[in-house]
């Protein structure tokens, strides 16, 4: 990645970038996953990144989803973060409370700033409440708008967005470690055979139920935890719950699985779907963003709105061709996309 220019008689390199973010460990999710992954690759090439979270501030649970920590602290506080941190340039991640006053303060200084679209919150919303997903689009559309642009990782996320009016949206892709995520790691597990491999947070709007459902022959299994993991391991007791696995143990359930099934419906992409097809393991999928921007070609999977099929066709999908398809995932491409809207954005304030 080439060095960044900055304007006249901004700071030196390293260039410091500012990430706001409501998700944060201990929270295990695509979200703080690709942030860290993101902020490694970013120093190799030169750049340091900040991080204002919830970790250091009183926090709630957030209601339906505890594992979520909203800060409890004032506008005027996350302002003198920002300007202690003297960041080139600030990223506000998500839509929480600590974005929302980062969001105001750089709208007060008139700083410029990016965003990031990770999670159909109106969705995810609209399956525990009432509420009208266009009533949730509207105020998404106010936050991001304001900004100097929006990262989004598909072109179908793209699309959407720009129909419901979002402007500015740029494209950031996500990368896989293939050194972690390999076919090589493919074990004998005690289980029969085909295994059909589930893997993400156990709550209402991953859809698990599309995947537990299926009729299918040899064995399910589902890695992750969550609030709805004991209602449904009661319900389905034909399925194997494995509960949270540390990476190493995830890498080898990846390889050693016959196909990956990502049964969601609202994710933004998927991160496990590449972790899978790294592994060599097919996926199945319903054609909605994400598995349709990765798999969609039918190259290292299926999409169909019969999941039960695709699972089944899956089968026969080359567990190389699926490798393939993973090794066009990396996170310096990752990292360079961050970079060119940061570019963008910085090319907006005036030279003095």
């Amino acid at each position: 990645m080439p060095p960044i220019p900055l304007a006249a008689g901004r700071r030196e390199l390293p260039l410091r970038i500012l990430m706001v973010t409501d998700a944060w460990r201990p929270q295990i999710n695509g979200v703080v996953h690709t942030l860290e992954r993101l902020s490694a690759t970013l120093l190799a090439s030169g750049v340091e990144t900040r991080f204002l979270t919830p970790a250091g501030f009183p926090t709630l649970p957030l209601p339906t989803y505890p594992d979520i920590r909203l800060a409890l602290t004032t506008p005027r506080h996350v302002a003198r973060l920002i300007e202690q941190t003297a960041p080139d340039h600030i990223h506000i991640v998500t839509e929480g409370p600590l974005g929302l006053m980062a969001r105001r303060h750089c709208l007060a200084m008139q700083r410029p700033f990016t965003t990031s679209y990770h999670t159909r919150f109106p969705e995810y919303l609209r399956a525990r409440l009432p509420v009208p997903e266009e009533w949730t689009y509207r105020w998404l559309r106010n936050f991001h708008n304001a900004g100097q642009g929006t990262l989004v990782a598909t072109q179908s996320l793209a699309r959407n967005l720009t129909a419901r009016g979002f402007k500015r949206l740029k494209p950031w892709t996500r990368g896989v470690d293939t050194g972690l995520f390999r076919p090589d790691r493919r074990r004998d597990l005690d289980f029969p055979r085909p295994i059909f491999l589930c893997v993400g947070r156990v709550a209402v709007e991953k859809n698990l139920p599309a995947f537990l459902e299926l009729d299918l022959p040899g064995s399910k299994l589902v890695v992750g935890d969550g609030p709805e993991l004991e209602r449904l391991r009661a319900k389905y007791p034909q399925v194997f719950f494995l509960g949270h696995k540390p990476t190493e143990d995830l890498a080898n359930l990846y390889a050693s699985a016959d196909v990956f099934v990502f049964p969601s419906r609202t994710d933004t992409f998927g991160n496990v779907i590449i972790e899978a097809l790294a592994s060599g393991t097919p996926v199945a999928a319903y054609p909605v963003t994400g598995p349709i921007d990765i798999i969609g070609d039918g190259k290292g999977g299926i999409v169909s709105d019969d999941l039960g099929t695709a699972a089944l066709s899956a089968l026969d999908i080359s567990r190389d061709q699926a490798l393939a398809k993973a090794l066009r995932y990396s996170w310096d491409a990752c990292a360079e996309m961050f970079m060119d809207a940061v570019r963008s954005a910085l090319a907006d304030i005036p030279r003095t």
